[in-house]
């Protein structure tokens, strides 16, 4: 028999290379110091290179790993392919992806206003995540390796909002948001089911409500915490456990799975 693996050494993603996109944003920028932080290269994707490079510099490297930033959006099929390719050539192979990016209007409409350019456009994050996956995919069984894909989706892909708590202080939560975290969700139960034959496994990571301090009306705050079992916000460093989970070796036989981190919020 096969000596037991460790917990530490389940958990090590040391020789790994990560590809997150979104990586310097709020969640993404937790999610990608859990990365390293666990031993991962971790490739930082931006619009813009000098915001990857800055970015990457920043994290951490307990073992060395040598981070690196690529210019990649997820919305464009064309940068899906030239990024994939310097990411590669810039550290020989990715086995862990993070979709993590998100393109979305600045002040997102909700259902009363939204127009159809702007819910097709947000919709089509998922067309950005498909590909860049397959890209992820292809590669790993190019190289007869394995690898794990992570979606970020959200607690609202699983549920419905409250309306009374966006009543007289914001907008609706934005139905677009919802159908796109929707199919985030399922995408990953379908890509799983056939890419588990390629030692590719897919999840999601579903956050609940983590808004960016400062960033939320006061009372919407405080309705929101009304509806958690927690009665709080969640911190963006409350997802480093849930993607260092579901990207290393200590999810080993996890795929097509949802892992939600939402203070309990949907287990009403």
């Amino acid at each position: 028999m096969p000596s037991e693996p460790t917990v530490s050494q389940l958990f090590d993603l040391t020789g790994k290379v990560a590809l997150i996109t979104g990586a310097a944003g709020h969640l993404g920028s937790a999610m990608s110091r859990a990365l390293a932080e666990a031993g991962a290269t971790v490739v930082v994707s931006s619009r813009r290179q000098e915001t990857a490079d800055e970015f990457a510099a920043s994290l951490p490297s307990p073992g060395g790993a040598k981070h690196c930033g690529v210019v990649l959006d997820h919305m464009d099929a064309d940068s899906i392919e030239s990024g994939f390719a310097n990411a590669i050539s810039k550290t020989g192979h990715i086995d862990i992806l993070v979709n993590n990016g998100l393109h979305r209007e600045s002040a997102a409409h909700d259902w009363t206003a939204v127009t159809p350019e702007e819910f097709s456009t947000h919709v089509a994050n998922n067309t950005g995540y498909f590909f860049l996956a397959k890209r992820l995919r292809d590669h790993v069984v190019e190289r007869q390796s394995t690898g794990s894909i992570v979606m970020i989706g959200s607690m609202y892909g699983v549920v419905g909002s409250y309306p009374e708590a966006y009543d007289g202080v914001s907008v609706a939560s934005p139905v677009q948001y919802h159908a796109l975290k929707g199919g985030t969700i399922h995408m990953c139960r379908h890509l799983a089911v056939y890419w588990a034959r390629d030692n590719v496994r897919v999840n999601c990571l579903s956050p609940g409500p983590f808004p960016v301090p400062g960033k939320i009306h006061p009372e919407m705050e405080r309705r929101l915490c009304e509806r958690s079992p927690m009665r709080r916000m969640g911190r963006a460093d409350e997802l480093k456990g849930a993607i260092v989970f579901l990207a290393s070796d200590a999810s080993s036989y996890v795929t097509g799975q949802n892992l939600l981190v939402d203070g309990g919020w949907t287990a009403w």
